[in-house]
Parts: C-alpha cells; structure tokens; sequence
C-alpha cells in the first residue's frame, strides 16, 4: 500500500526549525569551547610582543636623547619588564612562555636580565622570546643599529 500525505501534516524539517537549530548550536559551541581553552589568545600574545617592542623602543629613545646608557630589565620569574630609570614595572600574561638572550654581562641573575642601550642607539643585543603552545614571536634587538624587531 502505497504512503499517501495526509492533509494538513508536513513531512520533513522546514528552513526556519533548521535555521533555530543551527543557531542553537552555534550560542552552545561560543559558550563551551572556552572553557576548553586554557591557554593565551594569539591576540594576547601579539600584544605583549608589542608592548615589549615599545619598551625596547623607549629605552633605545632615552638612551639617544639623555646621551647615557639606557636599558630594558626583564623578570622571567614576575613577568614583568622596566625601562630604567623608570620604577614602573610592565606586568605580561602569566601563561606567556618568556626566554632571553642577551649578552652575560647583563644577566643580573638566574631570572633577571637586561638588554642595554647606548647614547650612539646601538646596543648590546639580544632577543625576547615570547611562546605559548605552538605560537611565538620573537622581538630582536640588532646589536649595531639598536633597531628592533618583532619576527613570527
């Protein structure tokens, strides 16, 4: 016996119950995945990237226009940074991976070091890793120019 439509009942999923499900879907999905992630934003990471570049920047600036050595100190344990003389400390993201290399003579200790600056604008050098998961940035300091950079 063949199925015959039986007046006034509707076979199959109309375009607006499929179009509240997705919805549905969709406002759950935003809600869940980020508890899940635990981790930094690529946007929190790119901006500490910067605000390290800008501080590198205002210490090799000061070193320039006062005509004295000028530097940048990095606390690997605190997560902050400082362009001296200045007494304001930068604080960075506490899920921010942070390694520095910078020349020995800079190294104050096992988690403190500094990248230098002299009056010419040319530098001691060095590189400010910034990682978390499988993104990074590294922000160069050329030893010559003293000109830095943030590399992906």
């Amino acid at each position: 016996m063949p199925l015959r439509a039986v007046p006034g009942r509707h076979r199959g999923v109309t375009l607006l119950e499929l179009l509240i499900v997705l919805i549905l879907m969709a406002l759950i999905a935003a809600m869940v995945l980020p508890m899940f992630s635990g981790g930094v934003s690529g946007t929190d990471l790119k901006t500490a990237a910067r605000d390290v570049a800008s501080g590198l920047r205002l210490a090799r600036d000061r070193a320039i226009s006062q005509r004295s050595e000028s530097l940048l100190e990095l606390n690997l344990e605190t997560r902050t940074f400082r362009v001296s003389p200045d007494e304001r400390s930068h604080r960075l993201p506490e899920k921010i991976e942070l390694k520095l290399y910078t020349a020995q003579r800079d190294l104050l200790n096992d988690k403190v070091g500094a990248i230098r600056f002299f009056p010419d604008g040319g530098s001691n050098g060095g590189r400010i890793t910034l990682a978390a998961g499988d993104r990074k940035y590294d922000v160069d300091v050329d030893w010559l120019t003293g000109r830095v950079a943030i590399l992906e």
